[in-house]
């Protein structure tokens, strides 16, 4: 069957209902940037609330990860058993109790039990929230629609960052009581319980995925869900297509990753992980976990530090809308090309700067002349190299370059490898800015960049302008 045929442009006056069903679920991401960001401004004040040591702290900081891997991993074999509206239903009330678990936290072990609820919120986030889109979305827009998930991370990173700004500033500083006489760094978690409660509204105006219905056997659902995102003669004829790269009268299961010919895992599921791997061991969760800790480490005060995660969170924001442009118009390979190289050429500079930086008798980097400025520029050049490229494009390749009959099984196992990377990347900074210092520990993350260029130059396909079920029918 010719896919050209049956995938025919969305109606225009559909476009709409297919963006508002695509942002709705994208809120998922700005609660996965704000719960990621929120961290960064606090990690100084729960060292004194909590009286922790430098390994508690880079455990309070990297507790949630251990709840994305998780969440990662089971929202994605659960979202294929019990449909993607549910569980992205019971993600979004996760959300809300972690945020005021958290800000709530009278010890480090109450405050680490709410941030790994958080971390499986997150987790479950970060696979859902692309495989419902990619599903919901038409090809030539596909790319656009599922990097609103990366817009939606920054943006809530940004906002984040903005808001511990704001109540550290008013406060004067984050362990110093704000309002109602609680410290400014509880409001800075408690503040993201509002868009969780909207998150969760929103979702129950949202038909559950038409794919996953076909797969359940659902498919005067699924033809109504069609029918709403194009018409009927196409969702007639994209249900037989959809159809055609399942396994008859059966749901996806986890075992699905391993190929009945060969015995052994897909090759595409590989290359899916050393993708999200690759993006991790860039370094850039350092940037937005450790940013404030960063640049004081460089020399910076508490307030500029902050104000540099703002200007960052910025950068960050403007340059998503670049990958939103471009991402359906140059293709998502030549993106992430570009995109290793960059980060590396920035990580490199920033290697050097700090390398070669006097240090105080305090231990502080002391930044002589413009060199301040120069690491201020490259590491906001990184951001933007990030932004267009392998922030958003990680996903979008996650969110469809998996087939029907595993997609929600591949993600599951995508999810808890970029969580378990992430964790490792966020556990080990601490170690290496103690023992090499911030300069080694930038070459050795613009060492990574170098090598995801090799790496996407050699194994990622072209997924631009494709359907997901002519991709799935290049797996089986």
């Amino acid at each position: 069957m010719d896919s050209d045929n049956i995938s025919a442009e969305v109606k225009i006056d559909n476009m709409g209902r297919v963006l508002f069903l695509s942002t709705i679920a994208a809120i998922g991401g700005f609660l996965f940037g704000f719960d990621s960001g929120v961290i960064n401004g606090t990690v100084g004040a729960l060292q004194q609330a909590f009286d922790s040591d430098a390994v508690g702290t880079g455990f309070n900081v990297a507790s949630m990860l251990l709840g994305c891997a998780a969440g990662a991993f089971f929202a994605g074999t659960l979202a294929d058993k019990f449909g993607r509206k549910p569980v992205l239903l019971v993600t979004a009330v996760a959300f809300i109790i972690s945020a005021w678990g958290s800000g709530s936290a009278g010890s480090s072990m109450a405050f680490v039990f709410a941030r790994i609820l958080g971390g499986l919120a997150v987790g479950a986030a970060s696979v859902l929230v692309p495989a419902y889109i990619s599903e919901i979305a038409p090809p030539k827009v596909r790319g656009a629609l599922t990097t609103l998930m990366q817009l939606m991370i920054v943006i809530g990173l940004f906002i984040a960052f903005l808001s511990n700004y704001y109540i550290a500033g008013t406060a004067g500083g984050a362990t110093e009581t704000f309002w109602g006489g609680f410290d400014a760094w509880q409001w800075m978690f408690w503040v993201e319980a509002l868009p969780a409660a909207i998150f969760f509204l929103g979702l129950i105006f949202i038909p559950e995925s038409p794919r996953y219905l076909v797969a359940a056997g659902k498919l005067d659902e699924a033809r109504e869900v069609l029918t709403s995102l194009s018409n009927g003669e196409d969702a007639d004829n994209k249900i037989r297509d959809i159809q055609s790269t399942l396994e008859e009268n059966r749901k996806p299961r986890l075992s699905d990753i391993i190929s009945e010919k060969t015995g052994k895992i897909h090759p595409i599921l590989w290359v899916g992980l050393g993708l999200t791997t690759l993006q991790q061991f860039t370094g850039i969760n350092v940037v937005f976990y450790y940013g404030a800790t960063l640049w004081q480490a460089a020399g910076f005060t508490e307030e500029n530090a902050l104000l540099q995660n703002v200007i960052s969170g910025s950068v960050n924001v403007l340059f998503t809308f670049v990958a939103i442009a471009l991402v359906d118009k140059v293709g998502r390979k030549p993106l992430l090309l570009v995109g290793a190289l960059g980060q590396a050429l920035m990580l490199g500079i920033l290697a050097l700067i700090f390398g070669t930086a006097a240090v105080s008798d305090g231990g502080s980097l002391q930044l002589e002349g413009n060199m301040g400025l120069y690491a201020l520029l490259s590491a906001n050049g990184y951001i933007a190299f990030f932004a267009f490229t392998w922030g958003p494009i990680m996903w979008v390749m996650l969110g469809e370059m998996f087939p029907n009959q595993f997609r929600g099984a591949a993600l599951a196992v995508a999810g808890l490898v970029h969580w378990g990377s992430n964790f490792t990347i966020t556990m080990t900074f601490p170690i290496l800015l103690a023992s090499i210092g911030l300069g080694l520990s930038y070459g050795i993350y613009a060492a990574f960049g170098v090598i995801a260029y090799f790496f996407v130059k050699k194994y990622i396909k072209e997924t631009k302008g494709r359907t997901l079920e002519d991709m799935s029918r290049d797996v089986q």
